[in-house]
């Protein structure tokens, strides 16, 4: 089973980029987009047909625009969950869930910390999400969330760790939480099989970020410990330019 995650910063901007001609040729059984920046009503959902992913999923923000998350996939799933029945998160677009025989697939986007209000909102964001994972994981152990989590865990993870020690993205407190989600019963499933550095999913547009790999590595596809023998490729697509972000690739025995 091959899933693809991907930031697209806007599907209709990315659709103008040739997103659809790239998924066609990527071709994954499923795949999980973020910040998909529209409503359902705003899409041509026949391009998605004919591209082969029949079973089409958006969880978009009450604020037009903004935020967003959908999960494309060639099956039916066994059942799609919207959100997560917390009102603070779901009305920003943030979770969707398709539960297929044997694995149930997330497609997350976690909060950015832009300014004070929104790195609190962050915070109350991932204490609730823990939790609802915690939940979760007794009813679904076979766990795939994948998404933008606009964290960065390691140093190893970031370009420039001592210079953005304390950035949004980068901060102590948020790479202690996303290790503690980690040894809360996942696998970092690209870190699990890469231990290279200079690996990154996002970059800047500013500075020539991309073109000199100043990049970011805010994009997992966090892979639940019961199925953690099941992985067998993860890799970053980074030949992939619709978006600031690139996709990530999974792929598990299912």
């Amino acid at each position: 089973m091959k899933i693809i995650s991907y930031n697209v910063n806007g599907i209709r901007a990315a659709m103008a980029k040739g997103f659809v001609e790239w998924l066609k040729s990527a071709n994954p059984d499923v795949i999980c987009l973020q910040e998909i920046k529209a409503l359902k009503e705003q899409l041509d959902l026949d391009v998605f047909v004919e591209a082969g992913y029949k079973y089409n999923y958006w969880f978009s923000a009450q604020k037009k625009g903004y935020s967003g998350v959908a999960i494309l996939s060639k099956t039916e799933p066994n059942h799609v969950e919207y959100g997560t029945g917390i009102a603070s998160m779901d009305f920003e677009g943030r979770n969707l869930r398709a539960d297929f025989d044997g694995v149930s697939i997330m497609s997350l986007y976690l909060p950015s910390g832009t300014n004070d209000a929104r790195l609190d909102h962050k915070f109350e964001y991932m204490d609730l999400f823990q939790e609802y994972i915690n939940n979760l994981k007794i009813e679904i152990p076979n766990l795939i969330i994948c998404g933008d989590y606009n964290i960065c865990h390691e140093e190893i993870d970031i370009h420039n760790p001592k210079g953005l020690s304390n950035v949004s993205g980068f901060l102590p407190s948020e790479r202690k939480w996303i290790g503690g989600f980690i040894n809360n019963g996942f696998i970092d499933s690209f870190r699990h099989l890469n231990k290279e550095p200079d690996n990154y999913t996002w970059w800047s547009y500013r500075a020539n970020a991309r073109a000199n790999n100043k990049g970011w590595r805010l994009d997992y596809a966090m892979v639940s410990k019961p199925i953690q023998e099941k992985i067998k490729r993860a890799v970053i697509l980074s030949d992939a330019v619709h978006s600031d972000h690139c996709p990530i690739l999974l792929e598990i025995e299912n």
